[in-house]
């Protein structure tokens, strides 16, 4: 089920109070995300947030995305299911996930997952996880 009006502007206030603590003293470009949980007995729909935290080893770099998944499965467990998800940056630039923070929404998400981002233009675009990861990896199980 899609995420309502209302659901998505509380997103983008989540992930824009997130980017206000993003450690960014190297790039300067603080990003934040929030993400909207599928509604069960546990979570009821929570909203979780979480920013970028830079290393000199850029390499080490964490990405808001994976801040905001990290901190959900740290309170509600690994079954989590992300309806949506809303990244914002202080910067007024173009913010999409990156390869990997889209391959990390995958593996709790389905392709229909929501996915809230500004585009160059600095409006707020949607796609869906399966646009953004087209041929998306899976690894085979048995």
């Amino acid at each position: 089920m899609p995420p309502t009006e209302a659901e998505v502007a509380a997103l983008r206030l989540y992930a824009t109070e997130a980017a206000r603590n993003s450690y960014s003293p190297y790039s300067h470009f603080r990003v934040g995300a929030a993400i909207l949980l599928q509604a069960d007995q546990r979570q009821d729909g929570a909203i979780v947030a979480g920013t970028n935290v830079e290393n000199a080893s850029y390499r080490l770099t964490c990405c808001a995305e994976q801040s905001a998944i990290a901190a959900a499965v740290t309170l509600y467990g690994p079954e989590i299911r992300i309806r949506a998800i809303a990244i914002v940056n202080l910067n007024g630039a173009a913010s999409m996930p990156c390869g990997a923070c889209r391959q990390t929404l995958l593996e709790f998400s389905t392709q229909e997952t929501a996915v809230f981002y500004p585009n160059a233009d600095g409006e707020t675009v949607s796609a869906t996880l399966a646009a953004l990861l087209p041929d998306a990896f899976r690894l085979a199980t048995e």
